[in-house]
């Protein structure tokens, strides 16, 4: 499927190229290569805003022991907000955002249902002031 979509992506960029003004099309088209790898086919992302803000490191250590060697993660980040200077544009309001991918939705439900997970959610719900989760799926 993603072999698929790199040969149209390709080809659409070759016509592309072909359609340019002489000016454009004197630099070189972008290889597929060139573009950066994309981190997982569906993806998972959690962001959490503690009651007590001074527990994020707690809670992110939890995320990589817990939630980031379950069998089906293919890809996995936890972290804290960076502040660009950018508050009227990036959302800010959380205290921890985690990530974690996987290559298909069979994964994803094996991850939702893993003691490890449960366990983590357990620990960390009545210590969330609220949470927010983003599900998004490259089809």
């Amino acid at each position: 499927m993603r072999l698929n979509r790199l040969a149209l992506a390709v080809t659409l960029m070759i016509l592309a190229a072909g359609c340019e003004t002489t000016q454009r099309s004197q630099s070189p088209a972008p290889s597929a290569a060139s573009f950066p790898p994309k981190p997982a086919r569906l993806n998972h992302l959690v962001f959490f805003k503690l009651k007590d803000s001074a527990q994020a490191d707690e809670l992110i250590a939890d995320c990589d022991r817990l939630l980031a060697t379950i069998p089906g993660v293919v890809s996995y980040f936890a972290g804290t907000h960076l502040d660009t200077g950018r508050g009227d544009r990036v959302d800010g309001n959380y205290d921890v955002g985690f990530y974690v991918g996987f290559d298909d939705e069979q994964a994803y439900a094996a991850y939702v249902d893993h003691p490890s997970h449960i366990a983590a959610v357990n620990k960390w719900r009545p210590r969330w002031e609220w949470i927010r989760i983003h599900d998004v799926i490259d089809r």
